[in-house]
């Protein structure tokens, strides 16, 4: 799964990422997305990190996006001056007082699916301050207006004196079925490419037409999309593995562990459990994470501290081994650490905090 090797210096369990490897996927999408001429406004809630934020930058992201005005916040406390909230904000209580003063430091949008929110940024003297994205429901079913309810949203915002600045979406489906990466990236094209021609039909344009998941990535970025927030590229996972979206190789992330315990036949215990790998797994993906030193063995079974690998016809490895676990889903499971041991040809040459890391508020 994995081409470089655990270092040996770690203290386990540690987040560790490949540099080489961050770098070369950083620089591929970066260079798919040039290629297209959509810009890329990479999602930071996968890594929650300002090092990792600026290689993005560096290499050609226009801007970033953020989950949370708790990441926001620190993406601009490090100079970050173009960011994207791609959530449903609610202005309310501190939310709106920390909206305010971000937009005095930052260039800031925000995701918006109600003329309710809409109302809450108004009644908090938010109007000027920043710009409202409307997001679209593609297909996820979780937050979003459809297609057809765009225009007549772009209207009742702008009505009250709201900057629209244009639509985004999150196929987030495209993680459900390996199959349907592709098909589901036509259909979210499409379904931004609806809203976008029923505003204009009211008069609203949008600037902005912003796709967003790394499955889907590289085929939404067709006309009129113009922006796309993928975020787990950087580092892959095991889910991306088994997507398509990424090959074994390109798997920069993983958490290493310590085998801690053979004394039940068949398994082995690492001393990575729930507090180090995130219970994520979609249902055609059983287990929590795979061991490339076990031959692909699957973590079927965690306790806090205690992660049981099944260890099938593998031998039983000696105690105190290093191995690294691919996680299935990169995103919750580095929000559980609080830096990243980075290393290069198998040994540590730094430590970069997990700098948003808890900033969910």
């Amino acid at each position: 799964m994995l081409e470089w090797a655990a270092p040996e210096s770690v203290d386990t369990p540690a987040l560790v990422v490949d540099l080489d490897t961050l770098v070369a996927n950083i620089e591929r999408m970066a260079s798919r997305m040039a290629a297209r001429g959509v810009s890329l406004r990479p999602h930071t809630k996968t890594h929650k990190s300002v090092d990792i934020a600026a290689l993005q930058v560096a290499n050609g992201a226009l801007g970033l996006t953020a989950a949370s005005i708790g990441e926001a916040e620190v993406l601009a406390a490090a100079g970050f001056d173009d960011l994207f909230i791609a959530y449903p904000i609610v202005a309310a209580r501190e939310k709106a007082r920390r909206l305010a003063r971000l937009a005095e430091r930052t260039t800031v949008a925000v995701g918006v699916d109600s003329v309710e929110a809409g109302r809450l940024f108004v009644d908090h003297g938010l109007a000027r301050a920043l710009s409202l994205t409307i997001e679209i429901d593609t297909g996820q079913h979780r937050s979003g207006v459809p297609p057809s309810a765009a225009a007549q949203l772009a209207v009742d915002l702008s009505e009250l004196g709201l900057r629209v600045d244009g639509v985004f979406t999150h196929a987030g489906q495209s993680y459900w079925d390996p199959d349907a990466p592709d098909r589901i990236a036509k259909e979210e094209a499409a379904m931004l490419a609806e809203a976008v021609e029923r505003m204009a039909s009211r008069g609203v344009v949008a600037h902005r037409v912003s796709a967003g998941a790394t499955p889907t990535a590289v085929a939404s970025a067709v006309p009129p999309v113009n922006e796309e927030r993928p975020g787990t590229y950087v580092f892959n996972d095991r889910q991306q593995v088994g997507l398509g979206s990424a090959a074994r190789a390109d798997v920069a992330l993983a958490v290493v562990a310590t085998v801690v315990s053979t004394s039940v036949p068949g398994q082995a215990v690492i001393d990575a459990g729930s507090k180090a790998l995130a219970a994520d797994h979609q249902e055609w993906l059983d287990g929590f994470g795979v061991v490339p030193e076990l031959g692909d063995a699957k973590v079927v079974r965690m306790s806090e501290c205690h992660g049981v690998v099944a260890l099938g016809d593998q031998p039983k490895p000696a105690i105190g081994t290093l191995v690294r676990v691919v996680p299935n889903h990169a995103c919750p499971t580095v929000n559980l650490f609080d830096h990243y041991d980075v290393v290069r040809d198998g040994t540590v040459i730094d430590h970069w905090p997990v700098s948003a890391r808890g900033h969910l508020a």
